[in-house]
């Protein structure tokens, strides 16, 4: 992998991962190897939609954990009238 596309993708992570000082490195070494600005933004859009998927995925499962199951928080179904189990194990 070229040099270019490895730093867009790691500004893409950086936002993803909420990492400043990451995005800040990596946007100043994509400048320095003489990434456009314009490409500079579309790979921070692309970390913002990934962060967004992440984030409505988060709240689903959040919520799924909150109301009441009758699997235990591994998918094991519990037995008879057992409360669910926190783990299989």
């Amino acid at each position: 992998m070229d040099e270019r596309t490895k730093e867009l993708i790691a500004i893409g992570a950086s936002v993803g991962a909420h990492c400043h000082p990451c995005l800040t490195y990596h946007v100043e070494k994509a400048r320095e190897i003489g990434i456009a600005e314009e490409d500079i933004r579309a790979a921070i859009d692309t970390g913002h939609m990934v962060e967004k998927g992440a984030m409505s995925a988060m709240k689903k499962f959040s919520a799924s954990i909150l109301e009441p199951s009758p699997t235990g928080s591994c998918g094991c179904k519990a037995k008879d009238d057992a409360p669910p189990k926190a783990c299989c194990g």
